[in-house]
């Protein structure tokens, strides 16, 4: 039983049938043509073959990273770095000719895949910065020093890409307030303190790893928070855009794009996880709100917004 304050979300076996049977298939792609805001059951080396050619105006990946891992579908085992390499080419390959000219393209991965990914990428792409973002826990290492951080490279398929940067702004407090002529100069009075709206940086300190009191929390052992990517999406895509995501998990991608009014097409081979997407898209017809977003800004980690 879990306790009264454990918000993970958990599907019984009748769920999850009952959520996969939202899903497309393969079989019923090339049957309806249907496509926007769905998620497809399936594996994405068989689905993107299928998909339309430069329907998305924004990709973001989150691929298994390079390590032996247990996931729903079954276990990812370490590669050696030339296979990782191979594998990560040929996801890549499979998605540029989905991508729109402007498209832009983030890739999530630890600091290890991260060298083979960045330097895969910058044989396709324009490789525009690389975010370090802080996950806030991690495992203790006796030899080494703890992993808390992760990587996303930002790129785009040509000179020509968004970004929005009044959409991206984190708000700040003001430590030390400075004032002119007795007026606040660059920052903002309220009942809640003072703060400050500043130019979003490429290392990311305010971000919590879904834990088991949030209620975007399930079962997927490496799943991002809605946070992470909402600033991805309102970053470089407008209201109205489609987004895809060829390694869906538990579907923060599309519920990300499904609260902030983009569209989306999400690819997930995990019944479990593909079913988790769909309750998760159902719970965002009734609740919009992203953890740490308000008001059109970011928050600091920890201000209760």
């Amino acid at each position: 039983m879990k306790s009264v304050r454990n918000k993970t979300i958990t599907l019984s076996e009748e769920q999850i049938e009952t959520y996969c049977n939202r899903c497309l298939t393969e079989n019923s792609l090339a049957v309806s043509g249907e496509l926007c805001d769905k998620v497809i059951l399936g594996d994405c080396f068989d689905i993107m073959p299928l998909l339309p050619k430069s329907f998305a105006d924004l990709m973001i990946v989150d691929p298994p990273y390079n390590l032996s891992k247990e996931y729903d579908s079954g276990k990812f085992y370490m590669q050696s770095e030339s296979e990782y390499r191979e594998y990560t080419i040929k996801w890549l390959e499979s998605a540029l000719p989905l991508l729109k000219p402007d498209a832009s393209v983030y890739v999530c991965c630890d600091w290890k895949s991260s060298l083979i990914i960045g330097d895969v990428l910058s044989k396709y792409l324009f490789v525009r910065n690389r975010i370090t973002w802080q996950r806030e826990k991690g495992r203790g290492a006796r030899r080494n020093w703890k992993n808390s951080m992760e990587d996303i490279w930002f790129t785009s398929v040509s000179s020509d890409y968004r970004f929005n940067l009044d959409a991206v702004k984190l708000r700040r407090r003001v430590i030390a307030p400075y004032k002119e002529n007795g007026q606040p100069k660059d920052w903002k009075q309220t009942k809640s303190g003072n703060f400050r709206d500043t130019c979003p940086s490429n290392f990311w300190d305010d971000i919590s790893v879904p834990f088991w009191s949030m209620g975007e929390n399930t079962e997927h052992p490496t799943q991002k928070p809605e946070k992470l990517f909402a600033k991805l999406i309102l970053a470089s895509t407008l209201e109205g855009d489609m987004v895809f995501d060829p390694f869906l998990g538990s579907g923060t991608c599309a519920v990300t794009a499904k609260k902030l009014k983009r569209h989306f097409v999400g690819i997930e081979k995990s019944k479990l996880y593909s079913a988790l997407s769909q309750y998760r898209l159902e719970l965002a017809d009734i609740n919009t709100k992203i953890q740490g977003y308000s008001d059109g800004v970011f928050w600091e980690r920890n201000t209760n917004k």
